[in-house]
């Protein structure tokens, strides 16, 4: 087993090693998402062209380049050529990514457990593994995404009743005030309670136990804040690499099927960095959880 899986660590060097991994691996990680996302997006670029979206440059009103460039992107979604067909190929297109973007994030998984265990693998190995865990993966994602519905919906219903009240009965400024504390508190509890949630997918794909809500609360005992941090964290690089490519572009290609093809090979490139630090955060939490449980066997022993 690979040493520097078997300790347990601290916050930057969870992120320095998945840098370190995404790097070492990057050829087989990239080339697995590559295979599984690659397809939904080119799916994605033939139905923007058949749109009327143009493929090297979008073009819209305006004097200069600049300002035509910026212009393709509010004019989005006017082409005459858009039609029933083209929406249908797009609900079509989110359905074939919701359902090999999981396989895609599990083959990663996979791949960084065989790194863990010193073992050899394969890009074709470690997609047959994660396809092995299709069904568990869709239906445990699928109860995620209710329960995260739910924890979205119920506060902002409390949020407008109790913010449209007090602006009515007492005053503006309070209501529009009271609403922002309650959001701010709400989104701190579900973030958290998301957080503790969240590592269902990795208990599913590495260790067979679905739908695995049960054992990711269990894992993420007392890490739940430098959880939140890093998965914070991981959002704020990855939403400024993706910004800076649409700003850097956005304006010179404008609202282009190259664009898009651009944007999303760096949201593959992303996924692969976030995909990796999820399971070196999992991996992580497993090592300091059986570290935990031998404490106790000692203890116990001691006390016997």
């Amino acid at each position: 087993m690979d040493s520097k899986f078997t300790k347990p660590k601290g916050f930057g060097e969870i992120l320095d090693f998945t840098f370190t991994i995404s790097k070492k691996h990057f050829k087989d990680f990239f080339l697995i998402l590559l295979i599984l996302m690659g397809p939904v997006y080119l799916l994605e670029a033939v139905i923007q062209l058949f749109s009327g979206v143009h493929f090297f440059r979008g073009v819209g009103t305006g004097n200069g380049w600049f300002e035509k460039g910026l212009s393709s992107f509010a004019e989005s979604g006017t082409f005459e050529a858009s039609s029933i067909s083209a929406d249908i190929g797009l609900i079509i297109t989110a359905i074939v990514g919701f359902l090999l973007f999981p396989v895609a994030e599990a083959a990663v998984l996979f791949g960084v457990n065989h790194i863990r265990k010193d073992e050899e693998f394969s890009v074709a190995m470690v997609m047959k593994e994660a396809f092995s865990r299709f069904w568990p993966m869709l239906g445990s994602s699928i109860l995620f995404g209710l329960i995260t519905m739910g924890l979205i919906l119920v506060p902002v219903g409390i949020i407008a009743a109790a913010g449209f009240g007090l602006a009515a009965i007492k005053h503006p400024l309070l209501g529009i005030l009271s609403g922002l504390v309650l959001f701010l508190a709400f989104a701190l509890v579900i973030g958290l309670l998301l957080t503790r949630w969240s590592f269902y997918f990795a208990s599913v794909v590495l260790d067979r136990q679905s739908p695995g809500f049960s054992r990711s609360w269990r894992l993420t005992k007392k890490r739940t804040w430098p959880l939140l941090g890093l998965y914070i964290v991981f959002y704020l690089i990855i939403s400024s690499i993706s910004f800076a490519v649409q700003v850097t572009l956005g304006v010179s290609l404008g609202n282009s099927v190259m664009l898009s093809i651009i944007s999303n090979l760096v949201t593959i490139l992303t996924t692969m960095f976030f995909s990796v630090g999820y399971a070196v955060m999992y991996l992580d939490l497993k090592t300091r959880h059986d570290a935990d449980d031998i404490k106790e066997m000692i203890e116990d022993y001691h006390i016997n």
